[in-house]
């Protein structure tokens, strides 16, 4: 398992630009495939974002062209690049790594999150 703790979240306004960080910790973290959830109240969490271990990336329809993940495997760190935010990208975002590889980023495969950061989009 790793560790992980999000960071770079906040307050913006609609169209502007965030990038959240994710820290882990942890000798195998180039092994893993990283992620991002999201969730707001009420609602499930959903994927966003995943790069597997060789790099490939993955996205959800709702934000391919404006968000783009990445990672550095030095740093054991993983960025999620947030661009031309909208009000709708309001949610407490969630990192997250799994060990399972394959081109699936369902919940239940997800072996560690982070403890979650807000990004508040205001219109």
């Amino acid at each position: 398992q790793v560790q992980l703790v999000e960071s770079g979240g906040g307050l913006v306004q609609a169209g502007a630009s965030l990038r959240l960080s994710c820290s882990a910790s942890g000798r195998t973290f180039s092994s893993y495939d990283m992620g991002w959830f999201r969730q707001t109240p009420g609602k499930e969490r959903e994927f966003v974002a995943g790069i597997n271990w060789g790099g490939i990336t993955y996205y959800a329809d709702s934000v391919k062209g404006r968000f783009t993940i990445s990672r550095d495997n030095a740093k054991k760190t993983v960025y999620l690049q947030m661009n031309s935010l909208k009000p709708e990208d309001t949610a407490v975002y969630f990192c997250a790594a799994k060990s399972v590889y394959g081109s699936s980023w369902s919940q239940e495969l997800v072996g560690s999150w982070g403890q979650g950061t807000q990004v508040t989009v205001s219109s």
